[in-house]
């Protein structure tokens, strides 16, 4: 399955000649999927099945849909007020016989308002089967069109997560391989901090001694947040190589990454691991910044 952005745009029309139907559809993020509808007076009996059409395509987003609807010159036949014509025709006589106007024209009168009118037929069951046929052919076009539009932008958030993911390991690679880490710079920190405990508090015996050089050091372990990360990573390009609506399970990732970097910067005793904790921070905000789009 394919990646799919929440953000997307399409349009699509149908006409016969019984109407003109047009739909626009505008998808944006949601926590969850809403198709939101405006729909010409008198055809609120389409909602149903059109949500229901969402509903099988997209898993999230907040979808408007508008639809428009001009109905066909069969479902619309003229009616003229002859009265008004015939007053109207007589009045323009008298106007060319008493002023000189120009004569008036049939075409001219007719286009006067209140001469002829157009409205709309009422269906019948047939006519209006054939207007929802059409309605929703136009739909089917448009839900096409917004998840192609929702895949494309898919494809290019990928292609950003991917990036992040991979800046995100060479940081962990980086902080697994700081110096910092080396066995003897190790001993050599606890050493020191083993010497200022012994200042601070002279009078403390060994065993407690011990305690608090064994808590220093499993203090400054980073291994298990070095490991996590790694976990971690390979499971959000599982996500991304599987594609679908992997939207929610990516941000809870994001806020793992999020709390391993906090960790390391809390643990370390050395800068280079902490500017290596910071900067991880800035790189999974990005991450979790991107994921917000995707379905």
């Amino acid at each position: 399955m394919m990646l799919q952005s929440m953000t997307g745009f399409s349009r699509a029309s149908r006409e016969n000649e019984l109407a003109a139907v047009s739909w626009e559809l505008r998808s944006v993020n949601g926590r969850g999927l809403e198709a939101r509808m405006r729909l010409p007076s008198g055809y609120e009996r389409l909602e149903q099945p059109a949500r229901e059409r969402v509903v099988r395509r997209f898993s999230r987003g907040n979808i408007q849909m508008t639809l428009s609807l001009l109905r066909g010159k069969a479902l619309r036949q003229p009616v003229v007020n002859e009265d008004l014509l015939f007053e109207l025709a007589r009045v323009a006589r008298r106007l060319q016989e008493e002023h000189g106007a120009a004569p008036a024209r049939a075409d001219g009168l007719l286009a006067l308002r209140g001469v002829m009118d157009m409205p709309d037929a009422a269906e019948d069951e047939e006519t209006g089967a054939r207007i929802d046929a059409l309605v929703f052919e136009a739909l089917d076009a448009a839900l096409d069109d917004l998840e192609a539009a929702r895949r494309a932008e898919g494809a290019a958030l990928r292609a950003v997560l991917e990036g992040h993911l991979n800046a995100i390991e060479a940081l962990r690679l980086k902080a697994e391989a700081d110096p910092s880490r080396e066995p003897a710079s190790i001993r050599a920190r606890l050493a020191e901090q083993v010497r200022l405990l012994q200042d601070a508090s002279a009078g403390l015996d060994e065993a407690r001694l011990a305690q608090e050089a064994a808590f220093l050091a499993t203090k400054a372990d980073i291994r298990e947040e070095i490991d996590r990360l790694k976990t971690h990573v390979a499971s959000a390009r599982a996500l991304l190589a599987n594609g679908g609506p992997v939207g929610r399970r990516l941000d809870f990732l994001a806020q793992e990454f999020n709390r391993e970097a906090n960790t390391l910067c809390s643990k370390s005793n050395a800068p280079s691991v902490t500017a290596i904790g910071l900067e991880l921070k800035v790189i999974v905000d990005q991450f979790r910044e991107q994921v917000q789009n995707l379905e």
